[in-house]
């Protein structure tokens, strides 16, 4: 059953529903939240996040279905909202034992050292760090488009060029021109799998990838975000760490964000070289990650039960969803992530406005793929509420 605010306040004995931000801590909050927040400028400057389009269009629909962000809709384990609860008394504290703590637990779990691990708030933070320590006027980023906005807004930022490579005809990342545009660049920003396109490339693919463009280009540091690992079920698939662990110049990037269903208390974390990890944590906010979140993290590490039930609900929304567009004659991108892209040959813009009016949010248009909707996978009762608005507005507009 999802995890209301009503019922996360009577189970951690909260009487005030601020004493925690609730609406984020259920994993509602918006992706790419970092700098500007409603148009004001913030740490990174005053290039609007598009998080901000997301953040607005909640407030003016409160109550609407929320399938625009990717996140998961169940929340957080019963064992990371017993963690929180167990951890008010830290909260008077700075933190440090427990995010020591979540690092070595993740080190364990990846058979790596703690020191090939650093924290950030969200992996959105991860991003960050690596795109100011490796990309600047003379040093491009290299990414995709579309795919996720945070790297080419953080390196507009410090006046690094990026060079933007189209996703190929079948929406996936067009690896071959990636890696020739990747010459002299700083950084290039790999999404797998891609958001928003939901495509994911096999360990081969991503293993030549990396070897073509450290041989191109060795001074090149090449950023895996691996935000979605959890959901993949393509056989072909393996994480990028060990890649990362043998290449100093390889990050990967995880999240608590998503299967774990922690988007509102902000934890990711990046695995690499322990070189490559000193440098990125120049670029590092002091004491970046909160007790609870860190506490959250760690209790969900072990609880591999919660991880696999979210794996067959996120299956099953996916599969009852797809099969109405398909039915209606409409192209779906095979999905390899919580999230789907479908060709809906009409104005992508007008369908979500139109969504919007009925109380349902999705998506919003990612250039150059106009014509196609993204749309999060809710719980099964959101999904089956989502359909019926998708199917008069498909009739509509």
């Amino acid at each position: 059953m999802p995890l209301s605010r009503r019922s996360f306040v009577k189970s951690i004995g909260v009487s005030g529903a601020g004493a925690l931000a609730l609406p984020l801590i259920t994993a509602r909050g918006a992706e790419a939240a970092t700098g500007a927040r409603f148009g004001a400028p913030g740490l990174l400057g005053s290039i609007e996040s598009p998080a901000i389009e997301i953040i607005r269009g909640r407030l003016k629909n409160p109550s609407a279905i929320r399938l625009d962000s990717n996140e998961n809709p169940h929340g957080p384990g019963e064992r990371a909202l017993g963690a929180i609860r167990g951890d008010f008394p830290e909260a008077s504290r700075y933190p440090a034992k427990t995010p020591d703590a979540l690092q070595s637990a993740l080190a364990a779990m990846h058979a790596v050292k703690p020191d090939n691990i650093t924290l950030g708030c969200g992996s959105t933070e991860i991003l960050v760090m690596a795109t100011r320590r490796y990309c600047g006027p003379g040093r491009p980023l290299v990414t995709a488009a579309p795919t996720y906005e945070e790297p080419t807004r953080v390196a507009k930022l410090f006046g690094a060029p990026v060079r933007a490579v189209h996703v190929n005809d079948a929406l996936r990342l067009d690896l071959d021109a990636m890696a020739d545009a990747a010459r002299g660049a700083g950084l290039v920003y790999l999404n797998n799998p891609n958001n928003p396109t939901a495509t994911v490339h096999g360990a081969s693919a991503i293993s030549a990838f990396v070897e073509r463009v450290l041989l191109v280009s060795p001074s090149t540091t090449i950023l895996i975000d691996e935000a979605y690992h959890e959901y993949v079920d393509d056989p072909s698939y393996r994480t990028a760490i060990p890649l990362a662990i043998a290449r100093p110049r390889v990050i990967v990037a995880r999240t608590f964000s998503k299967v774990y269903g922690m988007a509102g208390l902000r934890i990711g974390y990046a695995v690499a070289n322990a070189d490559t990890i000193k440098q990125m944590e120049r670029e590092q906010l002091p004491m970046n990650v909160n007790e609870f979140a860190a506490a959250a993290a760690l209790a969900s590490i072990p609880d591999t039960a919660h991880i696999e039930r979210e794996r067959v609900l996120n299956r099953q929304a996916k599969e009852v969803t797809s099969r109405v567009f398909h039915d209606g004659g409409y192209t779906v991108t095979p999905s390899e992530a919580n999230f789907m892209m479908i060709d809906i040959r009409r104005d992508a813009r007008a369908f979500q406005l139109a969504c919007r009016q009925r109380g349902i949010l999705v998506g919003r248009p990612f250039p150059p793929l106009t014509t196609h909707v993204r749309i999060s996978m809710g719980t099964m009762d959101e999904m089956q509420r989502a359909i019926d608005v998708f199917k008069q507005v498909l009739a509509t507009v």
